[in-house]
């Protein structure tokens, strides 16, 4: 396989309620993340074979997801309260493939940055530090 096209994915958010229910936010140009990295922890002893040195793995760190917007207030002013959050918020990526592939995390919205320039298209980058560990379906 060459490859699978990416549009059409999307990054929902979860409302929080019992029963939960997912919204796609609007007009994502570019969804990046999460980047899943484990720590190294080094085992290195005096008797290391050869004067290697040995490393198990350590925690997982989940990473970030940042999501790029064509920046519309009407659609994404809302999210913005989302930064008093203090518990991490239910959020599903859902890859466009058959049957559809869903990355559901739980993260904190930590950045909302808002670009106007004075000849192109009004963006915004959002940023998400995600907490636990990913379903992946």
């Amino acid at each position: 396989m060459a490859g699978i096209n990416a549009f059409g994915t999307l990054l929902k958010r979860g409302d929080g309620e019992a029963v939960e229910v997912f919204t796609a936010i609007a007009n994502a140009t570019n969804i990046s993340g999460p980047g899943l990295s484990r720590k190294t922890i080094d085992t290195t002893a005096h008797d290391s074979p050869d004067k290697y040195m040995e490393f198990v793995g350590g925690l997982v760190d989940p990473g970030e997801v940042s999501v790029d917007v064509n920046y519309d207030p009407a659609d994404h002013d809302t999210l913005v309260a989302d930064l008093n959050d203090v518990e991490p918020r239910n959020y599903q990526l859902v890859f466009p493939t058959t049957p559809a592939a869903t990355w559901a995390i739980a993260a904190v919205m930590k950045g909302f940055e808002p670009t106007a320039p004075y000849d192109d298209k009004l963006t915004a980058s959002i940023t998400f530090k995600v907490s636990g560990k990913p379903t992946i379906s």
